[in-house]
């Protein structure tokens, strides 16, 4: 089967940095389904692991996580899947990833692609909205107020891919005042678009815009990127006793936050597959719910981007847009 992989991390820019390889076609056992993909979609994960990760002994190292497609065979446990189910999924950390012709993938950790999606907008979605639903719900749990505080959640990156689904999940399904952050026209725009109540440029002090609009304590933060650069303010304008979620790996300096008691969530969409959690099916309910929602019109895709077909060269392209950080939405590339 056709691939994309590495033998040596390292920068986009090398000579070797992805390269178009066959594989053999792996076989599902146990609770594996086998997914023809159809198309995927890059992440920052995607080059963080270029970047740092050599592949095991004298092998590829296959990078992927985002994926759209049709279920080729199951596993002799599966029960969820049968050959010939539409499907996308995130994927994980610790298992060759979805860019290539054929993946093996846990059927636990797979939803129902949406019928109203192609397969591009689809795999545009898995990763992003599973991290954004874990973080607002599992981690910092939106639906449980904080006394004294306003029914609010600030978004800092909101343009981005995890921000991006973020908000349109805290207005489809909370009572949450939603306020993002941007800093050029065109993401102002496409925040706002996406539901977002209210806008801020993280580039300004953040206290200030939110004193502006009427906003001084907001029970919850979600930061997506460079919250390490954000975290005095956080400090200073989120509610005693609000929550603080992130996903980014910077560090940070937690004492900060210790006067107002604000508790730190950080979130890593990969932690249930990675350890098998006993609640790791969870992850393929909350795609079926997104699914769902997209089926209604309530969400719709963040794909911003397509590349056609799926190889060494037009990954590098997705690489390097994703990696400048200057991303909205996300990048999807389609078919090989």
């Amino acid at each position: 089967m056709k691939a994309v992989g590495y033998k040596t991390p390292g920068p986009i820019t090398g000579d070797a940095s992805l390269v178009d390889i066959e594989l053999p076609k792996p076989v599902p056992a146990g609770r594996d389904i086998l997914v023809e993909v159809k198309a995927v979609s890059v992440n920052p994960v995607d080059y963080k692991v270029r970047l740092s990760t050599s592949p095991e002994a004298d092998g590829w190292k296959v990078l992927g996580w985002d994926a759209a497609g049709v279920v080729h065979a199951a596993g002799p446990d599966a029960t969820s899947f049968r050959p010939g189910d539409e499907v996308f999924y995130a994927g994980t950390i610790t298992r060759p990833g979805t860019n290539a012709e054929f993946h093996l993938v846990d059927e636990r950790i797979v939803g129902r692609k949406p019928n109203t999606l192609d397969w591009a907008e689809a795999a545009a979605l898995p990763l992003t909205a599973l991290t954004a639903w874990e973080a607002l719900f599992d981690r910092i749990d939106v639906t449980k107020p904080v006394p004294g505080a306003m029914l609010a959640v600030l978004i800092i990156g909101g343009a981005g891919g995890v921000g991006s689904m973020a908000i349109q999940i805290a207005r489809q399904r909370t009572d949450l005042t939603v306020i993002a952050t941007a800093s050029r026209a065109e993401t102002k725009a496409w925040v706002l678009s996406l539901g977002a109540h209210h806008v801020v440029d993280h580039t300004k002090p953040l206290t200030a815009q939110l004193a502006d609009l009427g906003i001084t304590a907001p029970a919850f933060v979600f930061s997506t990127t460079h919250t390490d650069q954000h975290a005095a303010e956080i400090a200073e304008l989120i509610a005693p006793q609000g929550r603080l979620g992130f996903i980014d790996d910077q560090g940070l300096d937690i004492m900060l936050f210790k006067s107002k008691a604000v508790s730190i969530h950080p979130e890593l969409m990969f932690t249930r597959s990675l350890y098998e959690t006993p609640d790791i099916a969870e992850q393929g309910r909350i795609l079926n719910d997104i699914a769902a929602l997209v089926d209604e019109g309530s969400i719709r895709t963040t794909l911003t981007a397509r590349l056609s077909p799926i190889n060494a060269a037009n990954l590098e392209r997705a690489h390097a847009l994703v990696e400048s950080g200057a991303m909205k939405g996300k990048i999807v590339l389609e078919g090989f």
